[in-house]
């Protein structure tokens, strides 16, 4: 990780901006999901992106009962299903 070279205070309900050459950068925009990981004693903002909820796969990721399921797992129920 390399420091942006921004310093931002936490107000009072405990929020942050985000400058606008950072959100420009990443393309971020209002309203667009951010998560919040913990990595020892750094906390780190990365855009969100869904997971598979059997193995956190981000790849080929499709949401089924809002649950995101990858496409590898849809395989292997598939196949479980036809044993």
């Amino acid at each position: 990780m390399k420091p942006a070279g921004v310093v931002r205070k936490v107000d009072q309900l405990g929020r942050i901006v985000l400058p606008k050459s950072l959100r420009k950068r990443y393309q971020m925009n209002e309203g667009d999901p951010v998560e919040i990981l913990v990595s020892g004693d750094h906390i780190i903002l990365e855009r969100y992106r869904p997971r598979c909820v059997f193995c956190s796969s981000m790849e080929e990721v499709k949401e089924f009962r809002e649950r995101h399921i990858c496409n590898q797992c849809l395989i292997e129920m598939a196949e479980i299903k036809e044993s």
